[in-house]
């Protein structure tokens, strides 16, 4: 049986169902104004390590809150069986917005409600650490342009170590896919269903465990462009090739593709490192790999470029 997919984000695929994280409305701030909701977009947060929590917000009305950047206030409530009575103030930061590839950052201007078709992404703050595993609660708030203050807040989960290959692992040398493999293309990438033909064939050249028996550092992106439901795979799969262009000579760059035939099998690479312990998959995610073959970073969701560039622009020519 094929595994589920979940997908990180589901409140900015536009659609109604959460697969990860939680969330909560908030009270309108005002007569007129809109209420807010918003969700967990990361997965697989644990303790001890520096985190990255990112968190999407939306009105009652169908826009996104976007640009700027907000606060957030995030609360221990204790172990899911046993939470505390009153939650725990752990930590209070500024979010910086991140928007979906191809949409406008919006830089310089404060936070605001934005159609989808003009704006849309997460906040992000950086650097958390979680000292207990356990169930937390993360306050959203943001001055909004022609609203005024406004706040939502959203349950997520940490535990006691990461599900998923993690910074500090050891990557795991898998065989994915390439253009010399034989297997029809959209196995390959999804998104020569359309066409017949590899559209990034530059990211469909090495495998994971060529690039670290090689010495060589790994950009490996793993998504499915075409059968997304968040319809952000392809941008950010995008995104990664634009990378490749300017990067070209400090790693390999790779896609690994979900789907080896979509809603029945999935890629081997992709479940070996995407699987979680019930059995489902989530995605997207993009890895870096030093030399050394130990992972040196990750990202869930959506990324902000210029972060991850200047990550790969440390690593040795």
């Amino acid at each position: 049986m094929a595994r589920r997919l979940l997908l990180l984000l589901p409140a900015l695929a536009l659609v109604a169902s959460a697969c990860s994280g939680g969330g909560s409305r908030s009270p309108s701030p005002g007569p007129t104004g809109p209420g807010i909701a918003a969700q967990v977009a990361s997965a697989d947060l644990y303790v001890g390590a520096p985190q990255r929590l990112l968190v999407g917000a939306f009105a009652d009305d169908g826009r996104f809150l976007s640009f700027g950047t907000a606060t957030f206030r995030i609360s221990y409530t204790g172990p899911a069986d046993a939470p505390l009575p009153q939650p725990r103030l752990v930590a209070e930061e500024p979010a910086a917005f991140i928007p979906t590839p191809g949409m406008p950052d919006g830089r310089g201007r404060g936070p605001a409600l934005t159609q989808p078709s003009e704006a849309r992404g997460v906040y992000q703050a950086e650097g958390l650490r979680f000292e207990r595993p356990g169930v937390y609660v993360v306050q959203l708030a943001a001055e909004v342009e022609g609203v005024g203050r406004v706040s939502a807040e959203a349950t997520f989960s940490v535990a006691a170590r990461p599900a998923l290959p993690a910074p500090g692992d050891a990557a795991p040398r898998t065989e994915n896919l390439t253009v010399d493999s034989d297997v029809p293309p959209e196995a390959i990438d999804s998104r020569a269903v359309e066409t017949g033909r590899i559209p990034d064939p530059e990211l469909h050249r090495w495998t994971i465990g060529e690039a670290i028996r090689q010495g060589r550092p790994a950009v490996v992106v793993f998504a499915t462009p075409v059968y997304c439901i968040s319809r952000f795979c392809g941008p950010v799969v995008s995104a990664v090739e634009d990378l490749a262009r300017r990067y070209g000579n400090r790693a390999a760059f790779i896609h690994v593709e979900i789907w080896k035939r979509f809603d029945t099998q999935v890629n081997q690479a992709a479940a070996r490192w995407l699987t979680l312990p019930d059995g489902n998959l989530v995605e997207p995610w993009l890895y870096l790999i030093g030399p050394d073959g130990v992972i040196v970073d990750r990202w869930g969701v959506l990324w902000d470029p210029r972060e991850v560039a200047a990550e790969i622009a440390s690593l040795p020519a």
